[in-house]
């Protein structure tokens, strides 16, 4: 084997390791609008790490789920000013990943 030829066996994750891209996932967005997102374009949100960077976050779904990605898009969300008990506070920031999958892949949370 040449070193052009690539091995379609393995999965190439970079030089990082598999206990940090477990960390990169933080959870599943469920919502109204994932839901439809998901239905129209094959993509499912994430809330991930704000670190994380889009190759990370491909490599740590890839990972995760077993399943091929074809694209990711970020959005890093503004946490919302809150009073609790007359104090003034402010929710966390987060980024949220937009991952599309290739045809033929599919995320199933409710684990039939």
């Amino acid at each position: 084997m040449s070193a052009k030829e690539i091995n379609h066996g393995e999965i190439n994750h970079g030089n990082l390791s598999q206990e940090k891209l477990m960390k990169i996932v933080l959870e599943p967005r469920v919502t109204e609008k994932s839901t439809l997102v998901g239905e129209k374009y094959n993509q499912f949100v994430f809330k991930v790490l704000k670190s994380a960077t889009k190759p990370e976050i491909k490599n740590a779904i890839e990972l995760l789920f077993k399943v091929e990605v074809e694209s990711v898009q970020v959005s890093n969300v503004k946490g919302k000013n809150k009073i609790f008990k007359r104090e003034p506070g402010k929710r966390p920031d987060w980024k949220k990943a937009y991952v599309k999958l290739k045809s033929g892949f599919d995320i199933d949370f409710m684990g039939a």
